[in-house]
């Protein structure tokens, strides 16, 4: 549908350039894969956590919440229904999150922005930042013309079309097939590209069909910028996660469904071809994580209410070559739709409710050791068939998870050259000998890891 140039957009649009959509990159490009995902931070508690924490540990990434200016209230939510796209939110103003990414990028950690591209809001008021609206009409930026014929909530996920034309959970859904909304939505992450930005996750991308993503896409500045989508696979459904590997990587939800099951009802002996050979993506294009902001809310996934489970699936998963994985860090919850403590400031971890998992010691100690075995395959699996298993990464590391309920003893064979290393997770010494054998008795619900180049404690 033919529609009228808004100045404000157009200005946004203008530098919007339509080309070629080059490969997707196969992973967060550089050598350190690791986002720390900090839900509903503030930008400016942001910007301390790049410099005092991540850039220091060796994240490559911070993921920050939606920026865009969304419905008022307090609920954590409130994020996901954007009423305009200016950056007006509880987080931040511009000036906030420009001044976040240039420190994070002093800090040697790229910014990947949660991205609400699919939908706008539900109902009728002013935005944190505002801009009065209605349901359809976001004055300035689009009209009823710009939204799905299809008026009524996504009924049934067998059907293609009414997954990606109707609306979720009755937000008005953007018509993304049109011109004019392409060009927007792109003019809007172009301006996030101006400011720095290196990525996106696209929220509800399984709501957008993935033609739309890569005409979009192919508007921007940077076409080849990471892009990593939210599409939750479901058994029998018609729209499905490969769909949208041509674009970039896909959050493999499965990964951290099974993780839940094996560590909580199963054996970690069963995790020794975890990955592509229990039917997933292609490593190369799969987002992983234990949990997210959703998932620890609705109970699919582990969360921090697992205490040490879910610290050792962390662990695994960072010493585990599939996929790129996110670090949840949120705050504590008994009310699953309470909003950030603090309207999203955070003074200290573990103060006021926020849990901070991306500093985690056993957590945080786990990035190093996935930066220096990077490219290195799995060797030395061992397992006793139950819940304790250790492998290494070629000769550049070697971990052990011991999830059973007793302490356990053992020699392990490495491929390790010989010396003393630190185990990143007891900060102890550990020797390896000449025959690369290491030998250690873990505890209950601990691990050991060590990696070379990390040799004193």
């Amino acid at each position: 549908m033919a529609r009228r140039t808004l100045a404000g957009i157009a200005a946004l649009a203008a530098a919007s350039a339509v080309m070629t959509p080059t490969v997707a990159e196969a992973s967060p490009p550089g050598s350190k894969d690791v986002t720390a995902v900090l839900f509903e931070w503030n930008f400016a508690s942001v910007a301390r956590e790049c410099t005092t924490t991540l850039g220091p540990a060796g994240y490559g990434y911070v993921q920050v919440s939606p920026p865009a200016e969304h419905i008022q209230g307090s609920q954590w939510w409130t994020s996901y229904q954007p009423v305009s796209y200016r950056i007006a939110g509880r987080l931040g103003d511009r000036a906030a999150f420009k001044s976040m990414v240039d420190t994070c990028h002093a800090a040697g950690v790229k910014v990947v922005v949660d991205t609400v591209i699919n939908h706008m809001s539900a109902g009728n008021g002013t935005g944190t930042g505002g801009s009065s609206y209605t349901k359809y009409t976001y004055p300035g930026l689009y009209s009823s013309y710009d939204f799905d014929n299809c008026t009524s909530e996504i009924s049934n996920y067998g059907d293609r079309w009414n997954v990606q034309h109707c609306e979720l959970v009755g937000l008005a859904d953007l018509d993304t097939g049109e011109e004019y909304v392409r060009r927007t939505i792109a003019g809007y992450m172009n301006d996030l590209l101006s400011l720095g930005v290196d990525g996106f996750r696209i929220d509800a991308a399984k709501h957008i069909p993935a033609a739309d993503l890569a005409d979009i896409k192919s508007r921007l500045a940077n076409p080849s910028v990471y892009w990593k989508q939210e599409v939750i696979h479901g058994a029998g459904e018609a729209v499905q996660p490969a769909e949208y590997t041509g674009t970039g990587d896909v959050q493999e939800f499965r990964y951290a469904y099974d993780l839940k099951r094996v560590f909580n009802n199963e054996n970690l002996a069963y995790l020794k071809n975890y990955g592509e050979g229990w039917g997933y993506l292609k490593s190369g294009s799969a987002g992983v994580f234990v949990d997210n902001h959703d998932t620890e809310r609705n109970g699919s996934t582990l969360s921090y209410k697992d205490n040490a489970t879910y610290t050792l699936a962390n662990v695994f998963m960072l010493a585990w070559p599939y996929g790129a994985p996110d670090i949840n860090s949120g705050y504590e919850f008994t009310d699953h739709d309470a909003g950030p403590p603090g309207g999203g400031r955070v003074d200290a971890c573990w103060q006021s409710g926020w849990k901070c998992q991306h500093n985690w010691p056993e957590i945080k100690s786990m990035v190093g050791f996935r930066n220096a075995t990077r490219g290195q395959a799995v060797t030395d699996w061992w397992d006793n068939g139950g819940d304790a298993i250790a492998f290494g990464r070629g000769s550049k590391g070697f971990v052990a998870v011991n999830h059973e309920s007793g302490s356990l003893t053992r020699t392990f064979q490495t491929s390790l050259p010989a010396g003393t290393y630190c185990d990143v997770q007891s900060n102890k010494p550990v020797t390896v000998d000449g025959s690369g054998r290491l030998t250690a008795t873990l505890g209950s619900n601990t691990a050991l890891a060590v990696y070379a180049g990390k040799s004193g404690c």
